[in-house]
Order: C-alpha cells, then structure tokens, then sequence
C-alpha cells in the first residue's frame, strides 16, 4: 500500500511573511519513484476564478521506496492567509511523488499575527 506524508516540525501550522517553514515529507512506496517534490504554494477558494501561486519548491532525486526527507522554505511577505465572505486564500505545503500521483497536503496560516485575517464584506 503507497504512503505519502507531510509535516512541519511540532506540527506548526501558523506563521508570520519571512518565517522559516521546516519539515519532513515521508514516503512508504511500492517501488521507488523518479521524483518526489514538495512544493510551498497558495490558492484561492469560493466564487470566481481559483488561482494557485506556486512560491518554492524542492525535488528530492533519487528517492527510495521507503523514506523521509527534510524541506525547509522562507515564507515571502505576502499575500496573508484570508477567508472572505466571497473567497478565501490558503497557504499549504504539497508532497507529490511521480510517476503514480500519490500526494499529500497539508494547510498552514500565514499573516502578521499567524491567524488568518477575516475579510468583512
């Protein structure tokens, strides 16, 4: 059965532009896979057009079937973590390995505070 896993160290799910974001993807594979990467992106959710910004990412080569490697990405100033009455935009941390399409994914806040600002409206 493929695994495939992502966490930041502790856990930590809130951060402030300019943070450092570390952590570890970990992968259980049938075979090993050409690539695994783990990429630090945000996207939008609700009404209109999604988009997706793709800030950093890092391609671990060579990957054995059964493994686990550390990442670590400093956070850009922006945009903040927002939810809106309309659209909302979130942050995450995304371990893809390939061929075979196993991901995993995981949500983190980034603001001035570390909570997500509410968008009145």
């Amino acid at each position: 059965m493929a695994e495939l896993s992502i966490d930041t160290v502790g856990g930590r799910r809130q951060y402030r532009p300019g943070e450092e974001v570390v952590g570890a993807a970990a992968w259980r594979l049938d075979e090993p896979p050409r690539t695994v990467e783990v990429r630090l992106f945000w996207r939008t959710e609700g009404k209109g057009t999604r988009d997706v910004g793709v800030v950093a990412s890092e391609r671990f080569e060579n990957p054995q079937a059964t493994e686990v490697r550390e990442f670590r990405f400093t956070l850009p100033p922006g945009p903040y973590s927002f939810s809106g009455r309309l659209v909302s935009l979130i942050w995450a941390l995304e371990a893809v390995a390939a061929p075979g399409g196993e991901a995993a994914r995981i949500d983190i806040t980034v603001s001035p505070t570390g909570q997500e600002v509410h968008v009145a409206g």
